[in-house]
Parts: C-alpha cells; sequence; structure tokens
C-alpha cells in the first residue's frame, strides 16, 4: 500500500530559513507534502527558486501584516482544490491557513493565533479555536476525512512542556487554552504524536532569546491530528528535533493512501 509523508514547520520568516539551506534539506528529505507556517513574507519577497522546486508544486499565502503570519504547501501530489481560507467571518485577514482537498481527505495547513501579546489577542486566539472545531464539526458531519497540521501554539499536557508549572498563567498553557485541545480530542480528532509516543518528551519549539534549545527546554505546541476515520491510516508520527534553522523544528505523520 503506497503511503504520504506529510511535514509541517513554523519556519519563523522563510527568507531567513532559505538563507540557512531550506532548499537542500527539503530535496534531501522529500516529503510528499510539506506544510509551512509563518512565512512572515509578502508575494515579492518569496525567493523565485522556492516557486519552481523540482518535484514540487508550490502555494503561498503571505500575511497581510508585514513581517507577520502567512503560510504555504509544497506539494508532490496534485490536489483536487485548494483554498486559503478558512471561510470564518473575520478570522481570515491574517493569511493563517491552507486548506488542500487530496480527494480522500483534507488537509489543514493552519498558523493558530499566539495569545501573548495582550488579552485582546487571547481573547481573538480563543474565538479562532472555538469558530475552527465547529468548521471541523460540520466537515465530518459531512462524511470528510481531515488532516490538521500545524503550529497550534499550546501544550497540551505537563508532558508538552519541559517546566510547566511555572508557565501555568503563560499563554500557551493556560487552561483553557489546553481545554479547547481536550475538546478537539473528545471530538473525535486524534493526537498523531500521542498515538506512537504516549510517554514521549520531545518538544518542536525553543525560545531564542534564553537559547533554551541548548538545554532542551522546549514546548510541544506543533501538533498534528487527524480524524476518527483516519486513525487505522497513521503508520507513524514524528518530531524532527535534529532539524534547525528556526526556533520551531518540523514534525510529520506518514499514512497509508
Amino acid at each position: 500500500m503506497p503511503s504520504m509523508r506529510i511535514l509541517s514547520w513554523n519556519v519563523n520568516g522563510l527568507r531567513a530559513i532559505y538563507k540557512k539551506g531550506f532548499v537542500d534539506w527539503l530535496l534531501k528529505d522529500r516529503p510528499d507534502v510539506l506544510c509551512l507556517q509563518e512565512i512572515k513574507a509578502t508575494e515579492d519577497q518569496i525567493p523565485k527558486e522556492l516557486k519552481g522546486l523540482p518535484g514540487y508544486i508550490s502555494f503561498f499565502s503571505p500575511g497581510a501584516r508585514k513581517g507577520r503570519d502567512g503560510v504555504a504547501l509544497f506539494t508532490k501530489i496534485k490536489t483536487l482544490s485548494l483554498e486559503y481560507s478558512l471561510g470564518l467571518p473575520g478570522f481570515d485577514d491574517e493569511q493563517r491557513a491552507i486548506v488542500a482537498d487530496y480527494g480522500d481527505f483534507l488537509l489543514f495547513d493552519v498558523y493558530f493565533p499566539n495569545g501573548k501579546a495582550s488579552k485582546e489577542r487571547l481573547s481573538y486566539k480563543m474565538r479562532f479555536y472555538d469558530l475552527f472545531l465547529d468548521l471541523m464539526d460540520r466537515l465530518v458531519a459531512e462524511g470528510r476525512d481531515i488532516v490538521i497540521c500545524g503550529d497550534v501554539n499550546t501544550a497540551h499536557k505537563e508532558i508538552d512542556l519541559a517546566r510547566p508549572k511555572p508557565n501555568e498563567k503563560i499563554s500557551g498553557f493556560l487552561p483553557e487554552e489546553r481545554a479547547w485541545i481536550d475538546r478537539l480530542i473528545e471530538h473525535g480528532f486524534l493526537d498523531t504524536f500521542r498515538l506512537f509516543h504516549p510517554e514521549g518528551e520531545k518538544y518542536s519549539f525553543w525560545d531564542m532569546k534564553t537559547r533554551a534549545r541548548e538545554r532542551n527546554v522546549g514546548w510541544r505546541i506543533d501538533y498534528f491530528f487527524v480524524s476518527l476515520g483516519m486513525r487505522d491510516r497513521v503508520k507513524s508520527a514524528f518530531i524532527l528535533d535534529d532539524v534547525y534553522g528556526s526556533d520551531h523544528c518540523p514534525v510529520g505523520i506518514e499514512i497509508e493512501l
């Protein structure tokens, strides 16, 4: 049975990662699909080489806020359709998602909001979470299988960050943020990494200012979730914490086609 290897990576700036050997890494790893978040580049700032990489079709959705947001997708496999919008009223202005229809499943490449800046941004994040879950529920009710990947900006359990206690009142590990992931799972979505590594203490993000990666003081805030109908098709889930270039590292899954 053929399989499909999908990676997701918050690159914290497409131009920055491009200068750090991104193309060499991608053409060596050769995932079937690569989803990127936080590309931080306008259309004219995207390196031309990335628009014509051998073997890949590329899609870019630059953020409306200069130097922030934005997502991208590189795929070897043609999509039936592709959208740059989640269709959430008032929440598409920051270009946070690409939705690719591969026929037997929908792939959501999403850069979820960060709530640390202010109470208003935390409120924005929680509203985004709620509307996104409503959308997932509707699509599952319509019979669609779904893969969600990206920077969710929340660590779910204490095992998902190196220092849970000092961060209990910090956005990214607040009770209401963690409760939303509980709800996502209660609604039938599976945290793929935990399917294969129930006790694994691996992280996908480290604060650059404190050189946290050198000490592995990290957070697991990048995920692949799949709807229940995809459960038996997920063959592996992993974190590529030996890949550098961003304050995040790639995460991935392999699914049966």
